[in-house]
């Protein structure tokens, strides 16, 4: 029994055809690819400030909102219903004030979002919310 046919020749060629279209395939994907890795490589340079407050105390109104629900505005103990009508005499016909709310972690959301819309309603110049720093 013959293994080996002596008319078979061995080839000794490399089929390029399968190596053409992987090379053109991989070029494909890293043409398609390389606008996403370009994009999240971007650095963007932010500005600084020497200045830690450009708002003077004057013109921040203070809002505490505690777990249990209790508002206090500017050391005023306050209901939610009132706070609008509080807030339009802290104001006053100044539209230059800042509004800063400080809430405890376990406050409910819907009073610190409803206490948000009447501050950009009423027409503060800005909104703030106050957070400690991290240690």
């Amino acid at each position: 029994m013959k293994l080996h046919s002596p008319n078979k020749n061995i080839m000794a060629e490399i089929n390029m055809v399968p190596f053409i279209d992987v090379v053109l395939i991989l070029l494909i994907i890293f043409m398609v690819i390389t606008p996403f890795l370009m994009q999240t490589q971007i650095n963007v340079e932010l500005p600084k400030s020497s200045s830690k407050n450009a708002v003077s105390k004057d013109n921040i109104i203070k809002i505490e909102v505690f777990a249990g629900g209790k508002i206090v505005v500017n050391k005023r103990p306050v209901k939610l219903a009132g706070l609008e009508q509080e807030l339009i005499l802290l104001m006053g016909k100044s539209s230059e004030k800042t509004i800063l709310v400080q809430a405890d972690k376990n406050t409910n959301i819907q009073t610190l979002v409803t206490i948000l819309d009447i501050s950009k309603k009423l027409g503060a110049s800005s909104l703030g919310i106050g957070v400690l720093e991290k240690s």
